[in-house]
């Protein structure tokens, strides 16, 4: 974003925009969805159905009609308020996703419910579209229009869907006996342009394109190698396109009109915000991931530009109008991450207010001593937890997950809802009385923060750290008291011991072959640990 500010037209003008390079910007967001589609499922889609279209579908029509409504007591032509409340109605899928992708929060509650108002707003392009043609002719008749273009978009939806699900499976079986993996990489590209084309042909988004496009090949037995081809094509052009929003704000407009830009974003932010909490609540989302979602999604969209570009071509909104709300979308995309941290925070905030019986209660803990704090209550921390409990040692568990702290709160493992980088938190568990400290989650930042904090309170506190792999175990060891355990070695090792034995090789003999490598690999750790 920076850059594209720095090398713009408004800027040094190094570079002058182009309607090629919005072009090649927008194939980033393409395969921002193809990759989203390629990691998602057609029983997860199912899943979120009634939030696609309930909830993206009342969202979409509220904002677009209360948008067009202000708009119009601010003298604008009511053909004018419909562009405009249609075009800031949507949010930045390629701003979103890819915050949450960088996040790992895309599969968590307010990841799927972002997702599924994105795919509405990518699918409510096609009437956007569609109003923006009929009010440049005024002989055409919108619903007529409506009709006959929603039809075809579910026939050629309904086209690439059952032929992708005949046809790319077989293919890519076919292409992989070529043993030829520069084919696998050309095939995806075909596919997903081609996708892309044909489904522009019936004024369906290359994006939602892209996105099916992902999900037909989720289906087969190559999602993994093709995942590993595209991404640095998708990271590539995808920097592209957020070069190319830096590059539509207009520092001399942003400057001269700061008032209204302002008052629009956070007009635009507040609203969209309100809205969404609200809507999410009418569909029993809790309030803490309602207001994180609304706040996540409160900024304009990378579509809005195509909207009033083309708006302003055909006259229906003045240029001078078109500039100002093309800076304010780029302004709100730019504030997203902001907003995303907002939104954490007040989510944290709610759920402390509301979710008291999961706090820690201080008379549970106040007697506990040398037992063992598990920070990270999934797969690994539950299993950790409940050897633990075999053997009658104590542990108490903590985890940001609301919903996993509710499903498990019956568990014979004590598990309470807190964030471990605070050091309250960790005092109120007792840190300083605890024999150590386990540390579960697979986020570098996070385990690095929570070891700073608890070294802060129990500087000599025994800290065992799942890593992700030998460089992560390295960037632990700086701290005297941390042992970490890569999962990337422990895997390979055990995978390794399993074909040793297919192979022949005796099973005590394939056992000690293994531990010696892992003594090996872990030495400098244990000598350490002895110190």
């Amino acid at each position: 974003l920076t850059s594209g500010v720095i090398v713009g037209p408004t800027g040094l003008a190094i570079i002058e925009q182009s309607e090629n390079l919005n072009t090649l910007a927008e194939v980033g967001v393409v395969f921002l969805l193809f990759m989203i589609g390629l990691e998602f499922s057609v029983s997860k889609l199912r899943s979120l159905f009634k939030y696609v279209v309930g909830l993206g579908g009342l969202q979409v029509v509220l904002t677009a009609s209360i948008i067009a409504l202000v708009a119009i007591g601010f003298a604008f032509e009511p053909s004018a308020a419909a562009i405009i409340g249609g075009g800031l109605a949507l949010s930045s899928t390629a701003f979103v996703l890819q915050f949450l992708t960088e996040r790992g929060e895309r599969d968590t509650r307010h990841g799927k419910l972002a997702l599924a108002i994105l795919l509405f707003q990518d699918l409510a392009i096609v009437p956007l579209l569609i109003l923006l043609t009929v009010l440049a002719d005024s002989q055409a008749s919108f619903l007529a229009s409506l009709g006959i273009a929603i039809g075809e978009a579910a026939l050629s939806l309904g086209i690439v869907y059952i032929l992708g699900r005949i046809i790319f499976p077989r293919l890519y079986r076919m292409i992989a006996r070529a043993e030829e993996s520069d084919l696998i990489i050309g095939t995806t590209l075909l596919l997903i342009f081609g996708i892309g084309w044909f489904l522009s042909l019936f004024n369906v988004s290359m994006a939602l394109g892209g996105f099916l496009a992902g999900l037909l090949l989720a289906e087969t037995e190559f999602r993994h190698q093709i995942e590993a081809d595209i991404k640095p094509f998708k990271g590539l052009l995808l920097g592209l396109f957020f070069m190319t929003v830096g590059m539509t704000i207009d520092i001399g407009l942003l400057l001269g009109e700061i008032d209204i830009i302002l008052a629009l974003v956070a007009g635009l932010i507040t609203l969209k915000a309100i809205l969404i909490t609200g809507l999410s609540k009418l569909f029993k989302i809790d309030l803490g991931n309602s207001l994180r979602v609304g706040l996540l999604l409160g900024q304009g969209g990378e579509f809005g530009f195509v909207l009033f570009l083309s708006a302003g071509t055909l006259g229906l909104i003045a240029s001078s109008d078109v500039q100002i709300l093309l800076t304010s979308i780029a302004v709100t995309m730019a504030v997203t991450p902001l907003l995303a941290a907002l939104g954490q925070k007040v989510q944290m905030m709610v759920i402390g207010k509301q979710s008291k019986e999961f706090s820690v209660p201080t008379e549970k803990v106040e007697d506990l001593k040398g037992h063992a704090i598990i920070v990270g209550y999934g797969r690994v921390g539950q299993t950790i937890a409940h050897l633990m409990k075999e053997t009658g040692q104590d542990a108490v568990a903590l985890d940001l997950d609301i919903d996993r702290v509710q499903n498990c709160g019956g568990a014979s493992q004590d598990i309470f809802y807190g964030d471990a980088k605070q050091i309250s938190v960790l005092r109120s568990i007792g840190i300083d009385r605890a024999e150590c400290i386990i540390i579960t989650i697979d986020d570098t930042y996070s385990v690095n923060d929570i070891i700073h904090a608890a070294h802060q309170i129990a500087p000599k506190v025994r800290t065992y750290v799942r890593a992700r792999d030998i460089d992560h175990v390295h960037l632990l060891e700086e701290h005297d008291t941390v042992r970490a355990v890569p999962e990337t070695v422990e895997g390979s090792l055990q995978l390794a011991a399993i074909v040793l034995k297919d192979f022949g090789v005796d099973e005590s003999e394939a056992l000690k072959i293994i531990e010696a490598h892992r003594e090996n690999l872990y030495k400098s750790l244990n000598e350490k640990s002895a110190e």
